[in-house]
């Protein structure tokens, strides 16, 4: 997608020295466009602990090309007990999405067929710029499919905006490219369809308000910043026609992890008969597990609800305290929407009932 008019993806190697890759520091947006370069594994395990990457899809794209790193730094006489190390590392680094150890295991995978060092190293790059291109592709194919839901609700408002509300960011800053929950919207746009986007502000990080009105607003799609808690208020008053937001873990019976507050939306529309829908690609279901619960809950620092980052008058980036010293909280990144309240999965195979049948019809070999 395009920053500042110029196209870029989320991650990706440099052109002429492939063992470093080049990252958007998301902990800057919207107030700097940062690019970092990660050369070792340790800066890969900080930057997707540390939030500088965050989004299923790029925390797998990520861990991948962090694989590929530790391939060029290991040593050809303990060469997969480094990689062994650096899996174990970059596999703790976040519990929640399983675009994480999904990608790690598919690229030891990999590395594990092959005999010498050198073709080793050679299945671990290539592994991870294929992973990289698939998930690119497949959001690509969400909003293919995605698209049609906000064709048949532009057509029975007779072209009128469709409103749709999303929650926290699953845009194309979440992927490598295109987004998730944002990819029917950009598909809609080039489609030729009036929409409008509420932007859930998304607690405590903001990625709602820091960077998916930011994305929107550089690939000019009309959206408005609301708080966390006004999205049911517009449902009731009829100012939402349609939410659809992503997902870091789902599991095969269709219930779905994502950004802590996603479960009250869902109840919203529910109680307001608006269609919730979740996107994913196939890398986020997690075919081991049939009940959402047994999902791990990242909980983090309290001080990130305490505490908010923004830029002053002057423009200068400044860390004020929002609670009273010694106030204690409870910071819970991730919540559970049960299948039932779920009104179907935009992947990129289709759309999909969330059921364990569905799902499983559309995705026979993993079931």
């Amino acid at each position: 997608m395009k920053v500042n008019g110029t196209q870029y993806r989320t991650i990706w190697p440099e052109t002429n020295s492939p063992e470093i890759i080049n990252i958007i520091d998301q902990r800057q947006l919207p107030f700097a466009f940062v690019i970092e370069q990660l050369t070792t594994v340790s800066q890969v395990v900080d930057a997707i602990r540390d939030m500088h990457v965050r989004g299923a899809g790029l925390i797998g794209a990520t861990a991948g090309f962090g694989m590929h790193i530790a391939a060029c730094c290991a040593p050809d006489n303990r060469f997969m007990e480094h990689m062994q190390n650096a899996a174990k590392a970059l596999g703790e680094s976040r519990p929640t999405a399983r675009n994480l150890k999904w990608a790690i295991e598919r690229v030891m995978k990999e590395v594990s067929t092959q005999t010498s060092v050198s073709d080793k190293r050679r299945a671990a790059f290539s592994t991870a710029c294929a992973i990289a291109d698939e998930d690119a592709e497949f959001c690509k194919k969400i909003g293919e499919h995605g698209r049609k839901l906000i064709e048949e609700i532009s057509r029975r408002k007779n072209g009128q905006p469709v409103n749709i509300l999303t929650h926290c960011n699953a845009g194309w800053l979440a992927f490598v490219d295109y987004g998730s929950a944002t990819a029917p919207i950009y598909g809609a746009r080039d489609a030729g369809i009036p929409l409008h986007v509420w932007v859930d502000e998304t607690r405590p990080w903001n990625q709602g308000a820091k960077l998916t009105a930011w994305e929107l607003q550089q690939e000019g799609i009309d959206n408005t910043l609301i708080t966390d808690n006004a999205g049911g208020h517009l449902m009731q008053i009829g100012m939402v026609d349609l939410v659809i937001v992503g997902t870091d873990r789902t599991t095969r019976t269709g219930d779905v992890a994502n950004k802590i507050g996603t479960y009250l939306k869902a109840l919203a529309a529910r109680d307001n008969n608006i269609p919730f829908y979740v996107a994913l690609p196939s890398s986020t279901f997690d075919w081991n597990l049939d009940n959402g619960q047994e999902i791990p809950i990242e909980i983090r620092s309290g001080g990130e609800i305490t505490e908010v980052t923004g830029t002053d008058a002057s423009g200068s980036l400044q860390t004020v305290t929002l609670a009273a010293p010694g106030t204690r909280a409870a910071n819970y990144s991730f919540d559970i929407t049960p299948a039932r309240l779920v009104t179907g999965l935009i992947t990129e195979r289709g759309i999909t009932a969330a059921t364990p049948a569905a799902i499983a019809q559309l995705f026979p070999e993993y079931t």
